[in-house]
Parts: C-alpha cells; sequence; structure tokens
C-alpha cells in the first residue's frame, strides 16, 4: 500500500512544484497543499532531499517520455522535434522547473541537486543518439553533432522561458538546425 500512496502523493507534489517552483520548497506547505503530512512525506521519501531527488526524478521522465520513439531520423530533425515539445507552452512549467534544477545542480556535490545537470544532458544526448544513423551515432563527429544540437536547444529554451517570444526563436533554431 505503502508503494501506491509514495506515487499517488509523487505525482500530486510534482503538480505542486509544477505550479511553485522547487527552490524555496518546504514540506509544511506541500503536504497541505497534497492533502497529506510531513510525517507522512518524510515516511515514503526519507527526507526532503529524498523527496527532491523523487521530484528530479519524476520531471526527467516526463521530458523523455514526451519524445521517447517519436523522433525522426537525424540529429538536426530529432532536435527541431524536440524543440517544438520545448516550445508548447504547456510544457512550460516542467521546463521552469528543470532550468531551476539544472542551475541548483551546477557545482553541487552533495544533496539531491548533485548530478542532475549532468544526467540530463547524458539523457539528452542518448535522446539525439538514437535517432542518428549507427555509423554517426558512434563517431567523435556524431556526438559532437549531438552536443551542438543539445547547446542550440538547451540556449533557445533559455531564451524563449525569459522572453516568451517563440516565434523568434523558433525561427532561430529552424535557421540553425534546418535540414
Amino acid at each position: 500500500m505503502s508503494g501506491e500512496r509514495r506515487e499517488e502523493l509523487l505525482e500530486k507534489a510534482y503538480a505542486y512544484v509544477r505550479r511553485t517552483g522547487l527552490s524555496e520548497m518546504s514540506l509544511r506547505p506541500v503536504a497541505a497543499a497534497i492533502g497529506s503530512s510531513p510525517r507522512v512525506l518524510l515516511f515514503l521519501f526519507g527526507s526532503k532531499e529524498g523527496l527532491i531527488r523523487a521530484l528530479l526524478a519524476r520531471a526527467r521522465a516526463d521530458e523523455l517520455a514526451s519524445v521517447d520513439g517519436r523522433l525522426p531520423d537525424g540529429a538536426d530533425a530529432a532536435g527541431l522535434a524536440v524543440w517544438a515539445w520545448l516550445a508548447d507552452p504547456a510544457n512550460a512549467s516542467v521546463l521552469r522547473l528543470w532550468v531551476e534544477a539544472y542551475a541548483r545542480s551546477l557545482g553541487a556535490t552533495d544533496g539531491p541537486w548533485a548530478g542532475f545537470a549532468a544526467e540530463t544532458v547524458g539523457d539528452w544526448l542518448d535522446v539525439l543518439a538514437r535517432a542518428q544513423p549507427p555509423g554517426e551515432r558512434d563517431s567523435p563527429a556524431g556526438l559532437a553533432h549531438r552536443t551542438a544540437v543539445l547547446a542550440v536547444l538547451r540556449g533557445a529554451l533559455l531564451d524563449v522561458l525569459a522572453t516568451g517570444d517563440a516565434e523568434r526563436v523558433t525561427a532561430a533554431v529552424r535557421r540553425v538546425l534546418a535540414p
């Protein structure tokens, strides 16, 4: 039963932090908002850090599931497809959460944030690698290509979240990643 309850509360907490962010998260307000108690959250997640780690893993899974198995062949074409998801206003809350976690992760050597940024880079390089033909995927040039695509997407994401100007940023992404 606790596994089901853990998943239920994780989903509710995930919806909550998508609205409020993670940086100032405190167990009492989260628990109150999701119909639980701090004690139950501590029991199910071990600590506030455990809850944050579970929320970060949930966010990463959400992002990856959005494009899993649906990308066209080629790193540039796959990058354009990923961009369509990134630029969709419906995904802004999970992307703001990602940016917050990514920034907090930079330089963190312990705690729930440690390794998040590097893990997400690895996740997205793997996604783009699956879109490349095997000969390109396994070469240094293929790795450099998907790294460049990821850098374009990450920079464009920060720009569109900061300005809201998806039209301008999308035109720039298309210019760089045009097949």
